[in-house]
């Protein structure tokens, strides 16, 4: 009974030191451990990769769009907005336009240094063969009362506003699960006239004209 009890325990001892120097699978239960992380490191790069060029691409659209309209002489058509948008829109490319949303605003700061809108137009820029604009109503209306950084507010002026805002989607889905919403605005004073009217006034003497 004894020496049967010590040759079990002799063949357990052996097949656990077997078995502490088995290797075979070792590397097959590394790379199953690995892996999962390097995945997260190469998607997460990749993905704030992607999410900072599109910021930079933000702010130059924002840029693009005030610039645009404050080079217009005395006032902008319909036309001239939706054009506007859609070449500002362009910057974007190649990254999807489809969450893209732009505003243009003219704001005139009165007497006392309050800003106050003059009119303002929004769109969804789209892509359609080439980057397109559908004009839609503005969450600003007219004389609401908007903040402008200080160094701005300089009575009796007229500036052109523009905000964007765009919808980050994860390019794999694997590290970010949700969108990211991301805004950026820019101002820029009227280059060729005090002001940039839109629509064009029916009458010359109601060009800047602030709104009452």
């Amino acid at each position: 009974m004894k020496m049967r009890f010590l040759s079990s325990t002799w063949r357990v001892r052996r097949h656990i030191r077997n078995l502490v120097n088995d290797c075979r699978g070792v590397a097959a239960t590394e790379f199953a451990l690995i892996v999962p992380i390097m995945l997260v490191l190469v998607f997460g790069t990749v993905e704030v990769s992607s999410f900072v060029a599109i910021q930079r691409k933000l702010a130059l659209v924002a840029r693009a769009a005030s610039d645009l309209t404050s080079q217009s002489l005395n006032s902008v058509t319909t036309t001239d907005m939706q054009n506007v948008f859609a070449l500002s829109g362009a910057i974007l490319l190649p990254y999807s336009l489809t969450p893209l949303t732009a505003t243009v605003s003219e704001v005139f700061i009165d007497k006392n240094g309050i800003a106050k809108i003059q009119w303002s137009q929004s769109a969804t820029i789209t892509m359609s063969g080439s980057p397109t604009a559908a004009l839609q109503n503005s969450p600003h209306k007219p004389n609401d009362t908007v903040p402008v950084p200080p160094g701005l507010l300089i009575p009796n002026t007229w500036l052109i506003w523009s905000e964007v805002s765009y919808k980050y989607k994860s390019l794999t889905g694997y590290v970010l699960k949700t969108d990211i919403p991301w805004q950026d605005q820019a101002y820029t004073r009227p280059r060729q006239s005090l002001c940039v009217d839109y629509p064009p006034p029916t009458k010359p003497s109601s060009s800047c004209t602030p709104v009452s």
